[in-house]
């Protein structure tokens, strides 16, 4: 399989903080975060459905074989989520009435075949729809595309790649521009920077994208932990279940934890700072912070860290948790909507 030539890909070295004015910085927090309150609002039904890990770790393997950004990869995450639930929300649709009414072709059978049968296409089209997001001129081509399909077994022409990319942008209104995680973490750490975090924020990004790829890849596990920490109960029900999804769909506050879970592996001992000053930008509960950052570290606890290559000891962190939401904190913690 022939290899595009791409640009060398920017290092986290030559990832910069502290370059931009406050003023800008201010504006698109605040963008960020009416965003992501709107998304939370907007959670329902089916989402989060495709996060799951095969695919997932799928559109990673194909994004860094590709040599693209790791935004490109969420975003491509993000846009295949998307054009999948509103699939599957049509079919089901369909499926309803048609079952109803008992009249005509039971047409949305061959709906979820042609869907099942396309889904490898669809996922390529969305990494390469993120990829025009991302390089604008240099973006991975057809040809390449193409070929790819083809050592898989999948044959297919340029008109049905370009058909199968109109098909994703029609789905979604061509609102494919969505917002990731990534953005959330970067501005963050951004404000961090200027409010004086004792944890260099240069430092923090590389264990925070990471952490970043361990949540997208056990995304399951990870909010089914918390579902259960934050109901006190092994056992949610499917009435609790659907309520958290608004949880599942906050990136702000999976940034905040992220970031926590990151300051924690690099340097526990400024663990609390780090989460007060998240808790002051972004009005989180800090209950809320520990929680989520506690789901995250126990999923990661054992593996090796960026830069310290050690494993995190559990009773450093069931501590250090303990004390963030101490009743001298602020309560709250995640409740489902």
């Amino acid at each position: 399989m022939d290899r595009p030539v791409r640009p060398r890909l920017a290092s986290l070295s030559d990832f910069q903080f502290g370059a931009v004015a406050t003023e800008t910085i201010e504006d698109a927090l605040l963008h960020l975060a009416q965003q992501n309150e709107q998304a939370v609002q907007e959670a329902a039904g089916r989402m989060g459905s495709f996060r799951e890990t095969r695919i997932v770790e799928f559109v990673f393997l194909l994004s860094e074989q590709w040599c693209l950004e790791k935004s490109v990869s969420y975003q491509a995450v993000e846009i295949l989520e998307r054009f999948m639930v509103k699939q599957a929300e049509n079919i089901c649709r369909q499926a309803t009435i048609q079952l109803r009414e008992k009249t005509g072709p039971q047409n949305w059978r061959a709906l979820k075949e042609r869907l099942f049968n396309k889904f490898i296409l669809r996922l390529v089209s969305c990494v390469q729809l993120a990829s025009k997001l991302s390089f604008h001129y240099k973006i991975i081509s057809n040809v390449t595309v193409l070929n790819f399909l083809q050592a898989l077994g999948y044959l297919h022409t340029k008109e049905e790649l370009l058909e199968s990319e109109l098909d994703v942008l029609k789905s979604l209104n061509f609102q494919i521009n969505l917002p990731t995680p990534l953005a959330y973490v970067e501005m963050l750490l951004e404000v961090l920077g200027y409010n004086g975090c004792l944890v260099p924020a240069t430092q923090l990004y590389a264990t925070c994208l990471t952490l970043l790829d361990l949540v997208y890849l056990l995304h399951e596990p990870v909010y089914e932990s918390l579902l259960r920490a934050s109901i006190e109960n092994s056992t949610p029900s499917q009435l609790q279940g659907e309520k958290f999804i608004s949880v599942k769909e906050d990136f702000m506050l999976l940034a905040v934890g992220i970031i926590a879970a990151s300051a924690f592996i690099q340097n526990h001992e400024c663990w609390s700072q780090v989460v007060g000053h998240l808790q002051s930008i972004t009005g989180i509960a800090l209950e809320s912070i520990a929680e989520l950052s506690y789901a995250i570290l126990t999923h990661s606890v054992g593996a090796s860290t960026p830069g310290r290559q050690r494993t995190v000891p559990p009773h450093l962190v069931a501590g250090a948790l303990r004390a963030a939401t101490s009743p001298t904190h602020e309560a709250g913690g995640i409740r489902p909507k």
